[in-house]
């Protein structure tokens, strides 16, 4: 940034920073008219400051899972859950069969019922030829048999309660009824259900009780005198009421646990603890009134700019620009530089270098505090997840920079839905010191209006202000050389071309460097493409000016790696003549003054790695398809040499809005790392088969984010469904079988049924398992995604990751 703060760059390098450049020979994109009904939605102007953008920052943003719009999203409310009305049933029913069960056990009328009672206690405590008589037995002052008795029933009645809960289903209904209860509502009404609990295990605590205890505390006492031989025990108090104490707490233990009474309990003690002891001032305000500023302390600052954008001087730009710039100055401990910026310019301090502090017009929805665009609603389809249906469908730089592979036929609205929205989303974040991106137009379809980039760079018009440095600015002859190896010839390595051409694709680097790095020993620049190839092509009179050149400066390394490089030219299988050819193709008339052939600006790619810039870079047309093709790989080799380089804070992105015959192994081995390096690519193709076949697998892993668009043939989606996998189901079959009766009657009811409805008696076999299918078929992708609609799954630099769901453009 200057030292005005007016304008900046966090994180500068070095270097001009390029400005807007808006040639007079070509007038700006104007802006597209509304759309159609059933079209996507059309231009947005950039919104109005004041009462909107205080609303605005207002807004609520919760956490959500990857690819959901968040400015104002409303997570979905579970629907509030039902017991059917079998579940209530069966809790009465086996309820009421309990009460039964235990009338008759309570008067013995059962059979057998105390057959295991006589198996397991000694046949001298009953009476012979009797059922559970108690008889008395020596030095025992009540029968033993009385005892047991009580310790039967006991058992029993445990043990039916425990059945008639699991055939009734109780722990489901009182979570149902209970546990669901916010607090302290759940805690209360557990501790109720726990009241009537401890009732009916002592009803004489209760005044006015009238119904006899269930057999709970007698069966343990009578189980403690059978065990110690003695009614000691039971006479004593100490041991009577340790045995109540264990008694009710193991009562209440089941209903602590339903109320969460020890939770509730740390919590209000932790809240008691909070609110008693002293605390720093909580922040005052809404999003708008600045409250993180004033919790720094700076006031004065903050009631600045909560003017500013009560008096409609501060747009969505401006905020978010602000915010970053104090959060990096109290990172860095420059708060009182930060207030005294804020103080003179207010809402326009640390102004992109351009001074633009917003976009001409807007084409789609933006929530720059998020971070995110607006490209659609998910759709409510079956295989949606709740969180998703119905919600807005975004993308931002934290599912960008695991790179987007977009593949759709020409006319489904790739460009229009997608490629357009990212490239202004990011424009807009570059207006606020956190990206840079670089966006290669199609032939002729360029990327947004002029006005909304700082560099623009028309490859084959007279009228460029700017030219593009086909070496990316490096210094490096080595580095250089691999950059425009990788350009001119990167192909043929997947072309699965034999003999000459793979040769001369595996040493087009080192014939490269042989000549780069004496040129720029002698003219301290690396030559023109024109220069170059006639250097490759071993002109005489080139070639022997730069050999006599370096044997004057002495440099005999320089001199051995010409000769060297000179001697391979006329040997058959190298490169040169490969790359002779392909420099051919941008050596034609229309090319002249660019690639260092002219006078124009230089512009290098290298510049997005020190500045927040915005760059289009716009391909030539008519006829000059294959040279496209050179150039838009030259670009993306540039910008994955650059995009390693670890002194870069702002997100670097890089939009191919056609990425035909990009695609290299080179390429796609430095596109996996960039999520590391806090880059991204967006490579839109019409299709598949415009890769090499032996990247497809490649390709598909190394990026992220996939997205297929209506009208892919079933070949193409063949590759997402294999990267996108299969996933377990659950499948329901119904098989119909015909009902064959044995008893005439019932033969004559079917044969008459049958004449009635024409159709024969069957009974259904319904068979539910769990299989493995595709998430999305290759047949589904082809045949079922409708019109203005695509199959998008996003991963996260976090490694998060949100499964192939529709989503509807339109929306």
């Amino acid at each position: 940034m200057d030292s005005d703060g007016t304008h900046g760059a966090r994180d500068a390098q070095a270097g001009p920073v390029p400005r807007p450049v808006v040639p007079p020979a070509r007038p700006a994109v104007p802006p597209r008219p509304a759309a159609a009904p059933g079209e996507p939605h059309p231009p947005r102007q950039p919104p109005r400051p004041g009462s909107g953008v205080a609303a605005w920052l207002d807004t609520d943003r919760p956490a959500t899972r990857p690819g959901i719009w968040r400015h104002g999203h409303r997570p979905p409310q579970g629907a509030a859950e039902k017991l059917a009305p079998v579940t209530v049933v069966g809790m009465l029913v086996p309820l009421l069969l309990a009460f039964l069960v235990w009338s008759f056990w309570h008067r013995g009328v059962i059979p057998y019922q105390h057959v295991l009672l006589r198996l397991f206690t000694p046949d001298d405590w009953w009476w012979g030829g009797t059922t559970a008589a108690p008889k008395p037995v020596d030095g025992w002052a009540v029968p033993p048999g009385f005892d047991a008795l009580v310790v039967y029933d006991g058992v029993f009645f445990v043990a039916l309660v425990l059945t008639v809960a699991r055939l009734g289903s109780w722990p489901a209904i009182v979570r149902h009824y209970v546990g669901r209860r916010p607090q302290p509502a759940r805690a209360l009404v557990a501790a109720l259900v726990a009241l009537g609990a401890l009732g009916l295990v002592f009803p004489e605590a209760l005044p006015g009780a009238g119904w006899s205890p269930v057999p709970v505390v007698k069966p343990l006492l009578s189980l403690t005198v059978l065990i110690v031989g003695s009614s000691e025990p039971a006479t004593s108090p100490v041991f009577t009421y340790t045995l109540y104490t264990a008694v009710a707490l193991l009562v209440l233990w089941p209903f602590a646990r339903l109320g969460a009474w020890l939770p509730y309990a740390r919590e209000c003690l932790a809240r008691r603890r909070a609110s008693a002891a002293p605390r720093s001032p909580a922040p005052a305000g809404p999003r708008s009134h600045w409250p993180a500023l004033r919790e720094a302390g700076q006031y004065e600052a903050a009631e600045l700019l909560t003017a500013e954008v009560a008096q409609g001087r501060m747009n969505d730009v401006d905020c978010v620009r602000v915010t970053q710039a104090f959060e990096d100055a109290r990172r860095t401990a420059r708060l009182d530089t930060f207030r005294d910026t804020v103080l003179r310019r207010g809402g326009a301090a640390w102004t992109h270098p351009s001074g633009a502090r917003d976009l001409p017009f807007r084409s789609a929805r933006h929530d720059l505090l998020a971070g995110q665009v607006r490209i659609g609603r998910w759709t409510s389809a079956d295989r949606t997840p709740e969180a998703y249906r119905e919600a807005g469908a975004a993308l931002g730089p934290e599912v960008l920079g695991t790179s987007l592979l977009a593949v759709g036929p020409s006319g489904a609205g790739k460009t229009r839905t997608l490629v357009e929205p990212v490239t202004e989303a990011l424009a807009l974040q570059a207006l606020t010191g956190s990206c840079a991106v670089v966006a290669v137009s199609a032939a002729g379809s360029p990327l947004g209006a002029d006005e909304a980039f700082d560099v623009i760079v028309r490859i084959g018009d007279p009228s460029s202000v700017h030219d593009l440095d086909p070496y990316a600015g490096s210094d490096d002859p080595d580095e250089a050389a691999t950059i425009l190896a990788e350009a001119l010839v990167g192909d043929l390595d997947t072309t699965g071309a034999r003999g000459a051409a793979a040769v001369a694709a595996q040493g087009a680097a080192t014939a490269l460097a042989r000549l780069l790095g004496p040129f720029r020993t002698v003219h301290g620049r690396f030559p023109s493409l024109p220069e170059l190839r006639e250097l490759l092509e071993g002109h005489d009179g080139a070639l022997a000016s730069l050999r006599e050149a370096l044997v004057v400066s002495g440099d005999d390394l320089m001199v051995r790696d010409l000769d060297a490089g000179t001697r391979q030219q006329g040997t058959p299988g190298t490169a040169h003549q490969v790359l002779t050819d392909r420099l051919a193709l941008l050596n034609r008339p229309v090319f002249a003054d660019f690639f260092g052939g002219g006078a124009g600006r230089t512009f290098s790619l290298r510049a997005v790695v020190h500045h927040p810039l915005r760059v289009r870079i716009d391909l030539p047309e008519r006829g000059h398809e294959e040279a496209g093709r050179l150039i838009t790989r030259l670009v993306l080799a540039q910008f994955l040499a650059v995009a390693r380089e670890s002194r870069r804070t702002h997100f670097a992105h890089l939009v191919l809005d056609d990425a035909t015959g990009a695609v290299t192994a080179e390429s796609v081995q430095r596109i996996q790392r960039l999520r590391a390096q806090n880059a991204g690519v967006l490579l839109a193709l019409r299709t598949v088969a415009d890769v090499p076949e032996a990247l497809h697998g490649p390709l598909y892993g190394a990026v992220g984010c996939r997205m297929a668009f209506c009208g892919v043939t079933t070949w193409d989606g063949s590759r997402f469904a294999q990267a996108w996998g299969t996933e377990w189901v659950e499948t329901t079959e119904i098989a119909k079988h015909t009902v064959f009766a044995d008893q005439p009657m019932t033969r004559a009811f079917h044969t008459l049924r049958k004449l009635v409805t024409g159709k024969a008696v069957t009974t259904d076999a319904v068979t539910v398992r769990q299989v493995e299918r595709e998430r999305w078929s290759a047949s589904e992708l082809a045949h079922e995604v409708p019109p203005g609609h695509a199959v998008l799954s996003l991963t996260t630099v976090r490694g998060e990751h949100a499964p192939p769901l529709l989503v509807d453009l339109r929306g």
